[in-house]
């Protein structure tokens, strides 16, 4: 498949928090953005009219466009600062490491200092962050600073200085911040489990920090220094709010190579982050084509090896969602929690995210290949022996069993085909019988097919669940197809799938196409049946005892008697049963009006 052109790219964006890459005929890098919305933003360089004649060149010279989902605009922020130092793109402003991000330093020395820095040096110490404002950090280290007394000075407190008297306690140690190590007043022991709390505080879990914030804000509104109680509300306010650590940057995750899988019945997706110095510099996501049904495993493994191949990437260490075979001296990591677990879980995302956009690319220029993949995908997901090219479905409609009718309707290779559709007048059940009016017209469908002679369908669907299904079933052993013509239903309140012989339903993932496909069958056989059943009935049959209740109309009588099927039985609901379907205030004048009717008898 050729690279999408720019206005299909735009048409698939997803629309997440990332940064976005542009690209020349070339393939040199020419901007990088951050977004809240990535398909809003990258849209609007294409849509709007720009007063700035540099910004009209730069998107005359765009020809690709790549992008990295994040998990939240912070990240964007700080993977877009990431960007542009490594990749220095032609119309980005240059990002001096000196203007960087400020982070949180624990030194490596004896009794450790905790200071805001900019640079970053190599020397054993511990660097948290970074953090998107210098706010946030001098927040982070009052809250440090008012929790633990720890020393600010620059001092060598060596074993041997400290045994010398070489230091005299400071005001510091008098003002109550300093318990002056200096003069060996404070244990190494005691000065560590300081450090030990800071490290859990620095890496998220504010909960003991807070509680003590809350503590001083209280007792300082008791005494009414309501000033100082209202800055520790801002502070509690600020550590409440923010996202303590990154999963884009962390000084501890150096030179790793990430990588994750998503596959369906036809192709797998492998994405590839690199992540140097703590940063993430590349994410790539390579699509292979099955050929024998291959497993994640094997998949994964070539994909590896072809981007290490193919982007030179020399990373002895690499982080994997589950175990690969790799060989050679490679440490393969296969995280549980963390920022490793995070980084992998950020590659699945962006995996997912390409397998999407591609879904709905190749749906604009290459529906058959669409078809297709749909096609194979249902015939794995609902256990059939052939791919649902022709599916039907049917659904009763009745209005206190007057005028009873049915529908079926067809969808071939995924998509409607209405001028299959067939309706059906209920001719031998009397009353709002569902199960009996199933089999009537499954039955009578299915001989006028075999009369004629026309193809089965690979697929049939009733709208309802055991019931439904056992009395479609009935009509298929009249014609001697049971066993012949795969029948499932669909029950409407978990969208459970009924087979026969299963005592259990099946309940497909929620966002998966396949009960997309079975839910818009579901949906269009009710449409198709009440537009059969509304045009049917006379305007005196409109006219029901429902619609006289104010505020109640056709439309709310149709649904609330689709629904329950007869009036006895919303007579009986309970207002939270009826609100299910026509909302709070429509239940409540229900209600209302047989209680009413009830005293008036």
């Amino acid at each position: 498949m050729p690279a999408p052109s720019i206005d299909l790219i735009l048409k698939t964006l997803p629309q997440s928090p990332g940064v976005y890459q542009y690209y020349d005929k070339e393939g040199k890098i020419l901007y990088v953005g951050k977004a809240k919305n990535l398909k809003k933003r990258v849209s609007s360089y294409f849509t709007k009219k720009h007063e700035s004649r540099k910004t009209e060149i730069l998107v005359s010279k765009i020809k690709d466009i790549k992008h990295i989902v994040v998990d939240s605009e912070i990240d964007a922020l700080l993977l877009e600062n990431n960007l542009i130092k490594k990749l220095k793109p032609r119309y980005n402003v240059l990002l001096r490491d000196d203007k960087t991000y400020p982070w949180l330093c624990i030194k490596k020395e004896r009794f450790p200092r905790v200071f805001t820095t900019r640079n970053l040096v190599k020397d054993g110490s511990e660097y948290f962050g970074p953090y998107p404002s210098r706010k946030t950090v001098k927040v982070l280290l009052e809250l440090i600073n008012g929790l633990f007394p720890l020393r600010t000075c620059h001092y060598d407190l060596s074993e041997e200085k400290v045994r010398q008297g070489k230091y005299k306690r400071c005001l510091e140690y008098h003002l109550g911040n300093c318990k002056a190590p200096c003069e060996g007043l404070q244990t190494e022991e005691e000065y560590a489990e300081q450090v030990n709390s800071i490290r859990r505080i620095l890496r998220g879990n504010f909960k003991d920090s807070l509680d003590d914030f809350k503590v001083q804000m209280k007792t300082l509104a008791d005494e009414l220094r309501f000033e100082e109680a209202q800055k520790i509300k801002e502070k509690i306010h600020t550590l409440e709010n923010y996202q303590a650590k990154s999963t884009i940057v962390n000084p501890r995750i150096s030179d790793v190579a990430v990588f994750s899988i998503k596959s369906d019945e036809a192709f797998a997706y492998i994405n590839f982050l690199q992540v140097k110095h703590g940063a993430i510099i590349r994410s790539q996501t390579l699509e292979l084509k099955k050929k024998m049904n291959e497993d994640d495993k094997t998949l994964l493994e070539l994909g590896i090896v072809e981007i290490r191949q193919r982007f030179e990437s020399l990373s002895k260490r690499i982080l994997v969602p589950f175990e690969v075979d790799l060989g050679g001296d490679l440490k393969v990591v296969v995280p549980k929690l963390g920022d490793k677990k995070a980084l992998v879980d950020l590659s699945l995302r962006n995996a997912k995210y390409y397998r999407m956009e591609r879904f709905k690319q190749i749906k604009i220029i290459d529906p058959e290949r669409h078809t297709n993949r749909l096609m194979a995908q249902m015939k794995k997901d609902l256990r059939l022996h052939e791919e649902p090219r022709h599916i039907e479905c049917f659904d009763n409609s009745n209005i206190q069993g007057t005028n009873p009718v049915a529908a079926c309707v067809v969808f071939k290779n995924g998509k409607a085909s209405k001028k299959d559709y067939r309706k059906f007048n209920i001719k031998t059940v009397t009353g709002p019988d569902d199960f009996a009016s199933m089999e009537e017209v499954v039955y009578r469908r299915y001989k006028r097919v075999l009369a004629e002679d026309e193809d089965l369908p690979q697929l049939v669907v009733v709208d309802g669940g055991k019931g439904q299904l056992s009395s479609a079933l009935k009509a298929l052993e009249r014609l001697g197809l049971r066993g012949k013509l795969p029948i499932i239903g669909i029950a409407e309140r978990l969208e459970e799938l009924f087979y026969p012989g299963d005592q259990y339903p099946l309940y497909l993932d929620k966002k998966s196409e396949t009960l997309k496909v079975i839910q818009r069958l579901r949906d269009e056989a009710h449409r198709f049946g009440i537009t059969f059943h509304r045009n049917k009935r006379s305007q005196a049959a409109i006219e029901t005892e429902l619609e006289t209740i104010p505020g109640i109309g056709e439309k709310t009588t149709i649904d609330l008697l689709r629904h329950f099927r007869s009036l006895a039985k919303i007579k009986k609901a309970s207002k939270e049963d009826l609100a299910v379907v026509v909302g709070e205030s429509r239940a409540q004048k229900i209600i209302q009006f047989y209680q009413q009717m009830s005293h008036e008898k």
